[in-house]
């Protein structure tokens, strides 16, 4: 077996090709990036890392190889965002309410991806919950933007993001809720898709708003989040509800697809005021790329772009509330020390076991949801949400893919933001009305901002064109090199 120092800069694919061909063993790839891991602790990506786990889980791979198995991720080491709960690592949400939680089972998505042959790192940071676009209400701290460690690298799935983009992991898993998948790709240079709702399983993973939730792979480029969806989705009709009957896919199948005749819309309330002059430099660049791929520009409309902000900020923390009510110190998690009667437990465990951003989240959908405000604010928000979804399917009759930026802006500082929640709120603007139509989109990278920060584009594609959307960012991906940068210093 050829000692392999570049492991780190090879894609999914290339990995499994090593692996497969006997170049490389999955021992050896996982004790490659565990020390990667470990001597990058400073960015904070990972939360738990268990070592004589990963390398039982990769000498079972080893095994597996051994006897003439072909699995399409058997021996490569990935890592899961600390939102899905594992038997082999502890699973906290990034709150202390779950602190050294250990769960029983596997989530379906950390199940699949297993038996596809992928070998677990460890957990990776998170905002707590999943509640952030910064990754600093991780109640342990705060992952850190490789290409600047004194910036974001976003959230919720910022230390998912930090993982591929530094390097430390090959492939990771986030969720998206509102952009969360989407927003930290973009910010640290990295591609990333959120499925439509209901391809990937919720089960296992810790409820944040569960109509919007929804679990999506990070990685490189296209084809490794093809490879990587592959794998995860599927029906789970006996564990999660709200999984959809439409089987599993291959969707690497049509990656090399012709973009000649594909019609992009371009909304036209994604490029007004708020939008950075450097980020739609990158965006212009990138449509234009896309021209000359033979893909033509459709001007199209979402008139109820803006509303989808205090939609959003109704619906998920009403969901937020009663998913969270669970979380009273009396079957798991924490609970308080010192305590008079029950109600004194509910309130002093939860007070203790919350940060800032959830208990705000907590009140706002109590708030909503309570007698005499319900129909004047949640019922009147799904409404809207409709309607949301309605426009989207106007221009799927214009365009067959959509595009624009992912957020306004590059990554901010670190703290930046903290004292203003509307602000952090406000730059989700471009990936909530998507995630309130449960269509998939996907981040990837088109070019650079201010600072020589990572500017992504984000593709929407109507229900289940997830294939459509990679085929789209692959061929985009072979024409340019942005997804071939790397941070300075990420590969020391």
């Amino acid at each position: 077996m050829s000692e392999n120092l570049d492991l780190h800069d090879l894609t999914v694919v290339q990995l499994a090709a090593k692996l497969a061909a006997g170049q490389v063993s999955a021992v050896q790839a996982a004790t490659h990036f565990l020390a990667r891991a470990a001597a990058h602790e400073e960015l904070g990506a990972y939360l738990c890392i268990d070592r004589e786990a990963t390398l039982a889980q990769a000498a079972a791979a080893d095994a597996r190889i051994a006897a003439g198995e072909k699995a399409p991720l058997l021996g490569v080491p990935i890592a899961h965002k600390d939102i899905f709960v594992t038997r082999d690592f502890p699973s906290t949400a990034g709150s202390r309410m779950l602190q050294d939680y250990r769960s029983p089972f596997d989530a379906t998505v950390v199940a699949r991806l297993a038996q596809a042959g992928a070998v677990t790192l460890g957990k990776l940071n998170c905002d707590e919950f999943a509640m952030g676009s910064s990754n600093e209400n991780s109640a342990y701290r705060p992952a850190r933007n490789p290409w600047d460690t004194s910036r974001i690298p976003g959230g919720s799935s910022g230390g998912s993001a930090v993982a591929v983009a530094a390097r430390l992991a090959p492939a990771v898993t986030g969720t998206d809720t509102g952009g969360s998948i989407r927003q930290p790709a973009s910010f640290c240079g990295i591609t990333g898709i959120k499925p439509t709702y209901g391809r990937a399983s919720r089960y296992g993973m810790i409820a944040f708003a569960s109509s919007l939730d929804q679990a999506g792979p990070m990685a490189r480029d296209a084809q490794d989040c093809a490879l990587l969806l592959s794998a995860m989705c599927g029906p789970d009709p006996d564990r999660d509800s709200t999984s959809l009957d439409v089987p599993a896919e291959d969707f690497s199948r049509s990656l090399n697809d012709s973009l000649q005749g594909l019609r992009i819309g371009v909304p036209r309330e994604f490029f007004g005021e708020g939008l950075g002059a450097d980020v739609r430099a990158a965006v212009d660049a990138a449509l234009a790329q896309y021209q000359k791929l033979g893909a033509s520009l459709v001007p199209i409309s979402l008139p109820r772009t803006e509303l989808s902000i205090p939609v959003y900020y109704i619906i998920a923390p009403a969901e937020a509330s009663s998913n969270l009510s669970r979380f009273d110190g009396v079957k798991f998690g924490h609970r308080a020390a010192q305590y008079g009667d029950l109600q004194d437990m509910y309130k002093k465990t939860r007070a203790e076991g919350f940060g800032d951003e959830v208990k705000r989240r907590i009140m706002i959908g109590a708030y909503v949801l309570s007698h005499g405000y319900y129909d004047a604010y949640y019922l009147q928000a799904q409404k809207i949400r409709r309607m949301i979804a309605d426009d989207f399917q106007q221009a799927f009759g214009q365009c067959d893919v959509i595009a624009g930026p992912v957020a306004p802006t590059v990554a901010w500082k670190l703290g930046e933001k903290s004292d203003d929640p509307v602000a952090n709120y406000l730059a989700d603007i471009f990936t909530l009305p998507a995630s309130l139509a449960g269509l998939p989109g996907m981040s990837l990278p088109c070019g650079f901002g201010d600072g020589h920060m990572p500017v992504g584009l984000q593709l929407i594609g109507n229900y289940f064109a997830e294939a459509r959307l990679l085929n789209a960012a692959h061929r985009f991906q072979q024409a340019t090199e942005f997804h071939l940068c790397k941070p300075q210093g990420a590969a020391a």
